[in-house]
């Protein structure tokens, strides 16, 4: 059953610390994915994503408390989890690169009833 967000908290700024946290994500995805495809060292685009990753996510659960129920708040808890499991097994990133890239495009381009879905 798809779940319209009834209320969603704001701050002032929130726009553009989420924009800015947004850019510095993608630096990290260009830096992790690059050292991987290069044969670099991924940790300093790891650790962005994670930085980066766990502020975006604190921001829009604080919003929107309901977020953690949903398959969108899943997938980021999913996908940070995964870069975790990137620093641990190195031998796993660029396999697991690729899996959250496809993750990440799948989730934030499906329907809004979909992403807004209440899994529990």
């Amino acid at each position: 059953m798809a779940h319209q967000r009834k209320s969603v908290r704001d701050f002032p700024g929130k726009r553009w610390a989420n924009l800015a946290l947004r850019g510095i994500h993608l630096l990290g995805v260009v830096l992790f994915g690059a050292a991987l495809l290069y044969n670099g060292d991924p940790q300093a685009g790891a650790q962005i994503l994670l930085v980066s990753g766990l502020l975006m996510f604190a921001i829009d659960l604080w919003a929107s408390p309901s977020l953690i129920r949903e398959v969108a708040g899943v997938g980021i808890l999913v996908k940070l989890a995964l870069i975790l499991l990137a620093n641990l097994l190195p031998e796993l990133a660029l396999a697991v690169f690729w899996l959250i890239l496809a993750l990440s495009t799948l989730i934030s381009h499906a329907p809004a009833a979909l992403r807004h879905r209440q899994l529990f």
